[in-house]
């Protein structure tokens, strides 16, 4: 990491905190205000400590390293220019004249670079061997960072596994949880290629290497949660991105091979009979994922440079360090994204949407029904298929990224006839669905022209909410959005008492005012603070459960469900700071951050 220290002080993007902070809480704490700030910076931790063990750390930590979009650019470069790139490989078709021959035989010659080359000997990961009962996973600084968390979790470990025959490769980022006795906990996840190869293992009955890196070029993490074909490896990408091969050694005490350059490494193997509960964990959803059964890692090496940095991040509620690799993620993979859904033209993945919770899509429309068959499209392609949310627009709308002209566009053109409720796979990590991975999606096509006028009577936000309160004593607050609009929206917070279809119901006699209403609860909620709105709305429904229509009134119930809703399941709590560490930071002057900041981030 020091050449990554080196480059974010050269472009002042780095910040150095001397101070003694706790791995417990304090540390991600302060990271986690920090990469929300619009000037965020990356925080190099020099002196953390462990106060519950009375222990202190020579090993520095940095975090937020992808702290802007600057800062990507400098590890990763110009997504639009990688995506062009790409795209240019794709179109690429055989030569027909000297020249072409020519430029066909530099791209092809380039490509050498993607293949990961082995190196003997051992590499600057490796200047410091710990074997056996020396490897203790308590010399680092693993960091716990919700109060609820199962444990101290790794959040920025590359997982490199095998195929049990050894022809794929796969990197993969996945939390790691620290267990007491030297074991790592592997969250992996259904759809994940280590997890394809766990089940060879086990079919087998052969235990599975695994190797972990920590640190070295932050492109390796980017590469780790890049959406790439089941089956490639994700160093080549590093190569193409590079232009350089990736230069592996081989682990001390498994077959796993694993970048050089790394500033730690953690070798061992898992027992494919054995699972552990995994978490609580508070995860990028801004929600707990829960406990659960997970395979773990027994640890047989740690190995690590002379003059090492423990690299970490930060999840929780948006935005975070992701929203900037998510952007780069976007930029480059379009062109693939086109290759399946080729009348593609631009998609974005909000943030405060948590990607695979909502996607917008901008496609050249030729037919009646063509957005109805990219949603398929979308559902039915790698990681776009846990996509719960899609909006689809034409050519002529807004840059996606302009959120209120987007937003009215999409709100000029909603029509229910035009709405795709379906049922499928989702994120591992969703928490609203009655069964675990499978669950509602909807689909909105908004490519048409805009609808006509429905009717409605616009009243001013404290009449519409007196009126609802005369008929109900659930409704506490209400704010209208975009009445501009065809579509205009009515968010209420409620008390809640029962199941929102009997308030949508008692709502009727107003339905003449209302057009789109969205139902939170009033706790932990403020009805207007729109980005966090989009936030708890996206996380918070099942289209299968939680949409109700009559006539021209939509409404999403976007409340927090339980046995009024015959919800069977555990629904987790929110991502929250600790309110003592949070003012413990503040009165050190350690965190300069206001009331009104902590309410809109809803820390």
């Amino acid at each position: 990491m020091k050449e990554a220290i080196e480059l974010l002080k050269k472009h002042n993007l780095l910040k150095i905190i001397d101070d003694e902070l706790d791995i417990y809480l304090e540390i991600p704490h302060v990271a986690y205000v920090e990469v929300k700030k619009e000037d965020s910076k990356a925080i190099l931790f020099t002196n953390p400590v462990d106060k519950k063990n009375n222990k202190k750390f020579d090993i520095p930590v940095l975090m937020n390293v992808f702290c802007n979009e600057e800062a990507v650019e400098l590890f990763i470069g110009n997504g639009d220019k990688i995506g062009r790139e790409i795209e240019s490989l794709l179109k690429m078709k055989p030569p027909t004249t000297f020249s072409e021959k020519l430029s066909t035989f530099g791209k092809l010659f380039a490509l050498k670079n993607t293949i990961p080359k082995k190196n003997k000997g051992k590499g600057e990961c490796q200047q410091v061997i710990k074997l056996g009962s020396d490897a203790k996973l308590s010399d680092l600084p693993v960091l716990t960072t919700w109060d609820q968390d199962g444990g101290p979790f790794i959040t920025m470990g590359q997982v490199y596994t095998t195929s049990l025959n050894g022809e794929l490769k796969n990197l993969g980022m996945y939390r790691l949880q620290v267990y007491p006795d030297n074991t790592l906990g592997m969250h992996w996840q259904i759809h994940k290629d280590s997890n394809h190869f766990f089940h060879e293992y086990k079919k087998a009955g052969k235990k599975m290497p695994v190797s972990i890196g920590i640190g070295g070029d932050p492109m390796y993490i980017w590469c780790g949660q890049a959406p790439l074909p089941i089956g490639v490896f994700e160093l080549m990408l590093y190569g193409f991105v590079k232009n350089k091969n990736a230069q592996l050694v081989k682990s001390i005490t498994n077959d796993i091979w694993v970048p050089r350059d790394n500033d730690f490494i953690i070798e061992g193997f898992v027992d494919p009979t054995k699972l552990r509960i995994e978490g609580p964990f508070g995860d990028h959803t801004g929600y707990y994922t829960l406990d659960e059964e997970y395979p773990f890692m027994e640890v047989t090496a740690i190995t690590s440079k002379a003059k090492p940095t423990f690299l970490a991040t930060v999840v929780g509620k948006p935005p975070l360090e992701d929203k900037y690799m998510g952007h780069a993620t976007e930029r480059i993979f379009l062109p693939l994204l086109k290759t399946t859904a080729p009348d593609l033209i631009d998609y974005y993945m909000p943030e405060n949407g948590v990607y695979h919770n909502l996607i917008l899509a901008k496609i050249k429309t030729f037919y009646p029904g063509h957005a109805s068959q990219m949603m398929h499209a979308f559902w039915g392609v790698g990681q776009m298929s846990f996509v719960k949310h899609a909006i689809f627009v034409n050519d002529d709308a807004p840059a996606l990224t302009d959120h209120d002209g987007i937003i009215k566009y999409i709100l000029n053109r909603i029509d229910i006839d035009d709405m795709l409720v379906s049922k499928g796979v989702i994120d591992a990590l969703d928490h609203t669905s009655p069964k675990f991975a499978v669950g509602g999606k909807l689909g909105l096509d908004c490519t048409g022209d805009e609808i006509a006028e429905l009717g409605i009577t616009i009243l001013e936000d404290e009449d519409l909410l007196k009126r609802m309160q005369n008929i109900t004593n659930d409704v506490k607050n209400l704010k209208q959005y975009f009445t501009d609009t065809k579509n205009p929206i009515t968010v209420i917070s409620v008390d809640k008492t029962r199941n929102q279809k009997f308030l949508f119901e008692d709502l009727k006699p107003l339905f003449g005012y209302i057009k789109i209403l969205i139902i939170v609860d009033n706790a932990k909620n403020d009805v207007n603070n729109p980005y966090m709105l989009v936030w708890r709305v996206a996380n918070n429904i099942d289209s299968n459960r939680d949409l109700y229509i009559d006539d021209n009134t939509i409404c999403l119930d976007a409340t927090n469900k339980n046995s009024f809703d015959n919800f069977k399941r555990r629904w987790p709590d929110d991502v929250d700071c600790t309110k003592e560490v949070l003012d413990s930071l503040r009165q050190r002057k350690i965190l300069d951050v206001s009331d009104e900041f902590i309410n809109k981030f809803y820390l």
